[in-house]
């Protein structure tokens, strides 16, 4: 009984939409620190003054690529979004406090627009779920025994 609630989605069909633009844009940042460690990577990280960034880089990136490819089949869902909450909410705090006392709240706001769609998008995804086109609605829709409940 756990395990369904584990994986509980709604059945909304236009879900699909928002899994795809947080999966993709979170599976492509996340390939991009390990293709081009020196401007998305490490490099990045090391720029911005965050301690042990090959670590870093490596732990944001291998995150963004698992739970991204995660929220694009839809399993895990809900699970999949929480680490992609907390990697945005880092990424909003440390890089856009320095944009906000040097170039002013518009520029914030312009900088930082991705940077809060992703953020909502993902937590819009832990709160509803896959939808309807997910691998989570296939595991909630079979009970122990293979039969649809």
């Amino acid at each position: 009984m756990y395990f369904k609630t584990f994986f509980k989605t709604d059945s909304s069909h236009t879900t699909i939409l928002i899994r795809f633009l947080v999966g993709l844009v979170f599976l492509s940042e996340g390939i991009q620190k390990f293709v081009l460690p020196d401007i998305r990577g490490a490099g990045r990280f090391e720029k911005i003054g965050l301690p042990d960034p090959e670590f870093l880089g490596n732990l944001v990136g291998g995150f963004e690529i698992v739970c991204g490819f995660l929220l694009l089949i839809g399993l895990l869902t809900r699970f999949a979004a929480i680490p992609l909450i907390i990697i945005m909410i880092v990424a909003i705090s440390v890089t856009k406090t320095e944009v906000y006392i040097n170039e002013g709240f518009w520029e914030l706001l312009h900088g930082s627009r991705t940077d809060w769609a992703m953020l909502l998008g993902s937590i819009f995804l832990a709160i509803k779920g896959g939808g309807k086109w997910s691998a989570d609605r296939a595991f909630t829709l079979t009970d122990a025994y293979g039969g649809k409940s």
